[in-house]
């Protein structure tokens, strides 16, 4: 688990109670210019920053794989919030995932830009030279990460790039995506050359050059999806080349392998392994209070897609409220029979109190002998890249014109399926069955939404979808506005014309 967490408890304490609430964000207040005077303090500035990553992969689970076509999440327990992200409703602009989204960003950023700025103004108490060098990089690897998940969610957001007082946000529009993404890469590309390649285990789960060189491929690869007429993450650039120049590099590292066995990937009791390129990281049992809240740094992602009903099933007293978000059948039947993969990831029905659920939902993220007594503080990282992905992204590139053969992009897709039980080799695979494959090995780690946009296919795949599967007709018809989310209404109000929300909502 990671050990960065445990310093935060104290550093939260003093210095997050500061800061203005998250509906201001990213109004921030400066109030922590005199925290920094010797050289642990920068160290824990910088575990502060991690400590923002704590909802990524809920938000994943929540805005990419509700809002995708593997689950048909119609609520049948009343008004859930997932309801109209799963159904693309235009009134979202409230929708606390949403306004999660964005503050939980614009916070971590704040962050980053303080540590940053205060390097700069007060690092000369740093005396390691290499630990300056690796904090400043780690900062700016954190707020392209932010920023690259505002830019896939929202698409035009505000540039802040230092810490701003209130009077002086107020004055800061939206930016075009393609000046975001020039940040983001400048900032990617410090910390590939300036971060380590490896850390002690005492800074497991720290960002190494690695991580931001795969985070950047992506980002490069993101750029270049069709632009569909909005002002979303996709540019319509052509940069695969660049990006599989960078996956190329993380394979030639040695440092990441693929494992034989798809579900040691997710063992509760094998994290960090050699698949692993970049987590979230979590420590169960530690607790801190902030004013009158009691903050866990357990995990709360295993638990989201889950309803509770199946815990007590099985004998754990988990209680939330979460009801059933069913998996789609367009993506139950996508499996091929041998597929280990399906029953690993997916549990198909449940009997409790004498009620039978007939519905599937995702499990893979749960080891019922690891449920902690309170659900949400599991004892589980969330892995965001692991070196599958790295291949197959590379495959990707291959056949969209970089330099390659089909050969290799046959001998990733081979390796992936024959992982997962289905023997025999395959040849000549498309796109769409790269992406195919990709919706398998990939289900339930939060990618699918970012996936269709990438794939340049999302029209014509959620529309056909749509169609299939809705049964209820409770979802509005898809349309491309629906590819990135509302600017929340509560930063819309807070200067009226500051903000121009996106088109569809």
């Amino acid at each position: 688990m990671k050990k960065i967490n445990i310093l935060i408890i104290i550093f939260s304490v003093v210095i997050f109670s500061c800061s203005k609430k998250l509906d201001q964000v990213p109004i921030s207040s400066a109030t922590s210019e005199t925290f920094y005077t010797q050289q642990q303090d920068f160290i824990n500035g910088s575990n502060a920053i991690y400590n923002s990553l704590r909802g990524y992969p809920d938000r994943q689970l929540n805005l990419s794989e509700t809002r995708s076509d593997n689950l048909y999440a119609v609520s049948d327990g009343g008004v859930r919030d997932w309801e109209g992200i799963n159904s693309f409703h235009k009134t979202i602009a409230s929708n606390p995932y949403v306004i999660e989204a964005w503050n939980a960003n614009f916070n971590g950023i704040y962050k980053a830009n303080v540590l940053l700025e205060q390097i700069a103004t007060n690092g000369s108490v740093i005396t390691d030279a290499a630990l300056k060098l690796r904090l400043e990089a780690e900062a700016k690897f954190l707020r392209a990460f932010f920023y690259f998940d505002l830019v896939r969610w929202f698409g035009k957001v505000p540039i802040i790039d230092h810490p701003l007082l209130a009077n002086e946000a107020l004055e800061i529009g939206q930016s075009p995506v393609a000046d975001v993404y020039n940040l983001i890469i400048s900032d990617l590309q410090f910390a590939a050359t300036s971060l380590p390649d490896v850390y002690s285990a005492a800074d497991k789960g720290r960002a190494t050059k690695w991580a931001a060189k795969g985070i950047l491929a992506l980002v490069y690869m993101t750029r270049s999806a069709p632009a569909y007429g909005i002002d979303g993450p996709g540019l319509g650039l052509n940069e695969w080349s660049n990006a599989l120049t960078l996956l190329n590099e993380i394979i030639a590292s040695t440092r990441y392998s693929f494992l034989p066995s798809y579900t040691n990937i997710f063992s509760y009791t094998n994290e960090n392994n050699a698949e692993v390129v970049f987590d979230v990281e979590y420590i169960t049992g530690v607790s801190y209070v902030s004013g009158t809240t009691t903050v866990v740094l357990g995990g709360t992602f295993p638990w989201v897609l889950v309803p509770d009903t199946w815990f007590q099933s099985n004998g754990k007293a988990v209680q939330g409220g979460l009801t059933i978000r069913p998996l789609s059948n367009d993506l139950l039947n996508a499996y091929d029979a041998a597929d280990t993969r399906k029953a690993f990831s997916i549990q198909s029905g449940f009997t409790y109190n004498g009620v039978t659920e007939t519905r599937s939902f995702f499990k893979k993220m749960v080891d019922l002998t690891k449920v902690p007594s309170n659900r949400v503080d599991w004892p589980f990282n969330f892995i965001v890249l692991r070196y599958t992905d790295v291949l197959m992204m590379k495959a990707e590139c291959i056949l969209h014109g970089a330099t390659g053969t089909q050969a290799e992009v046959d001998a990733i897709v081979t390796q992936v399926r024959n992982r997962a039980g289905i023997t025999g080799a395959v040849t000549g695979i498309t796109l769409a069955q790269l992406f195919a494959e990709r919706r398998k090995e990939f289900a339930s780690e939060g990618s699918r939404w970012h996936d269709l946009v990438r794939s340049g296919q999302i029209e014509q795949i959620m529309l056909a979808w749509d169609a299939a599967e809705d049964v209820l007709n409770a979802m509005s018809p898809f349309n491309k506005n629906f590819i990135i989310y509302p600017i929340p209404q509560t930063e819309l109000d807070v200067k009226p014309g500051l903000y121009t929300q996106n088109p569809g909502y």
